[in-house]
């Protein structure tokens, strides 16, 4: 079972869509990477689920048709309950249980924490010390992004900037295969301007930070129709821990993107990483499990 506090699938691999726009205003593309995420990527491109993305950058490819049909897929196969906040994690020594507003769920044989490093520490930390210490090593830097949408294509651009002073990434988001037909740009902030305008206000940050694209871009850029902004507070994993965490004796353990460097294949690779060890933990347990549990 999976408990996800989101109104839908996608986390980070979020897609905003609206009327004749859409946005992915998360991860923007990924890679073929290399093993099993190699097998994967090319599992997923024979599903159609992923397409090349012809402007951006090299070798990107793109979920279609959006980047949360990756993760809609994979949640068509299991059960999921979107809006559970869990709050709470409690073992009665032999089982877990998950609370949170609205949710009291359990017994589970084991439990994955698969939030943001600053989120998963303070859950561990009452059951398991030493993985609590191993998180609070790992930090995130934060990312505003911004959704916006015109009505007429904004003539003689790109379709993907990167690192242009203080915007980290800007990309048409309808150069997508796929997408929506509409002019539709996702800009998203340096770590450095989003850490300083953190606690802003959420209108205030969405138009100040598309006016600071046009600038660094050197044009007068329309209103918009719509527009949004995104803050991602834990976005940019450092100091990863270099290995999923796992604690036979609890069947409890934690994964995500701060475990290894990178983005999407290293999320992906501590979620695998991760299932092999919870697969061979609960087979060498099995008869006790099965003998105390049914």
């Amino acid at each position: 079972m999976l408990f996800d506090k989101g109104k839908r699938p996608g986390g980070r691999l979020s897609t905003l869509r609206i009327e004749d726009w859409s946005w992915d205003f998360g991860a923007q593309f990924l890679t073929a990477g290399q093993g099993a995420f190699a097998v994967q990527v090319e599992d997923w491109r024979r599903a159609g689920l992923l397409a090349p993305w012809q402007g951006g950058p090299a070798g990107s490819l793109v979920g279609v048709p959006a980047m949360a049909s990756l993760i809609e897929a994979q949640c068509a196969g299991h059960a999921v309950r979107f809006g559970a906040l869990v709050q709470r994690i409690e073992s009665d020594g032999l089982s877990w249980f998950v609370s949170g507003p609205g949710l009291c769920e359990g017994p589970f044989a084991a439990l994955i924490l698969a939030v943001p490093a600053e989120q998963a520490a303070p859950l561990l930390s009452l059951h398991d010390l030493v993985l609590a210490r191993e998180l609070a090593a790992t930090r995130s830097k934060p990312c505003w992004s911004v959704m916006a949408g015109f009505d007429q294509p904004l003539q003689g651009l790109p379709d993907h900037f990167a690192g242009i002073g203080p915007i980290a990434w800007a990309a048409r988001n309808n150069s997508k295969p796929a997408r929506a037909r509409g002019e539709a740009w996702v800009i998203q902030a340096g770590a450095e301007w989003s850490q300083r305008n953190l606690e802003c206000n959420q209108e205030a940050v969405a138009q100040r930070l598309l006016d600071l694209f046009g600038s660094q871009i050197g044009i007068d850029l329309p209103a918009p129709n719509f527009i949004k902004a995104h803050r991602w507070r834990f976005a940019l994993a450092y100091g990863q821990v270099g290995k999923v965490l796992w604690n036979d004796n609890l069947s409890l353990g934690a994964c995500g993107d701060w475990c290894l460097p990178g983005q999407i294949e290293s999320a992906w690779q501590s979620g695998a990483d991760l299932a092999d060890r919870v697969a061979a933990s609960l087979l060498a347990q099995a008869p006790d499990r099965v003998s105390l549990r049914g």
